[in-house]
């Protein structure tokens, strides 16, 4: 027929008009990559936090306010020889409890000299110590006790809260005048995780008798789990959001499509 003919243009293949549904080849293998990534790094962090750490619920107030009664705190697994004044450790002792973990903080080591209480300080070694983790408006000089030399491989012990407190002054009667052996320390707190209130804070009152103790990695394992999680969540969302894009894109370039001749 001699009339006018009428012809369609086919969409071009490959172009950008072509969506794919769940985004581009490149962006999906990123996802895959983010979301292997992510899984290694989440279960890596717990795995290096179930290797290195303990948890442990404090079942009185004599750690008070530092740690109150009912408190899970995590404990870094150390060897007795790595704990230094100021920590606070877990340690096991029968001549105290029978079979039970106790957690109380180191303030002498041994060879040092401790006593209390001079201007309502505790003082090693001749040295006022400042205790700002005591309760507030409370003295060390609440227990007072003669003064103790620690014997080497030894350590004096006194819980934050003093007055209910069983610690090394309850025990100044026996052989070992309170102290506890290095080797019945099991762990060092490094956090109360619940109710959460985070890392202890460092105990820079000893710092003039010698080095702190370092953190432990609690906050570099935190950092790879939330890392983790953030990578595995972004790249698994990837593939959804880029398939709603892609429709919404294909959807508006229909029109345009139909309306050539």
């Amino acid at each position: 027929m001699g009339g006018e003919s009428t012809t369609r243009t086919a969409p071009h293949s490959g172009g950008t008009g072509t969506a794919q549904p769940g985004g581009s080849r490149l962006g999906q293998r990123l996802s895959s990559v983010a979301v292997a990534l992510g899984l290694v790094l989440f279960l890596g962090g717990f795995a290096w936090a179930a290797v290195t750490y303990r948890p442990y619920t404090v079942p009185t107030s004599s750690m008070t306010p530092t740690i109150d009664a009912g408190d899970r705190v995590l404990a870094q697994k150390v060897d007795g020889g790595q704990v230094k004044r100021g920590d606070v450790v877990v340690f096991t002792d029968k001549s105290w409890v029978t079979n039970a973990k106790v957690v109380k903080r180191v303030v002498a080591v041994g060879g040092d000299t401790v006593s209390c209480c001079t201007n309502g300080k505790l003082t090693v070694n001749g040295k006022q110590i400042d205790e700002p983790y005591l309760p507030e408006g409370s003295l060390a000089e609440i227990k007072n006790f003669p003064t103790v030399t620690v014997p080497q491989g030894r350590l004096f012990l006194l819980g934050d809260e003093r007055q209910g407190s069983l610690d090394s002054t309850a025990h100044l009667t026996d052989a070992a005048k309170g102290t506890v052996s290095r080797d019945a320390v099991n762990a060092r707190v490094d956090a109360v995780i619940w109710p959460w209130k985070g890392s202890l804070k460092r105990p820079t009152g000893f710092e003039a008798l010698g080095a702190l103790s370092q953190p432990g990695p609690l906050s570099t394992i935190e950092a790879l789990i939330v890392a983790g999680a953030v990578l595995v969540l972004a790249g698994g969302a990837y593939g959804p959001i880029a398939g709603r894009m892609g429709r919404k894109r294909a959807r508006s370039a229909r029109p345009e499509a139909a309306g050539v001749r």
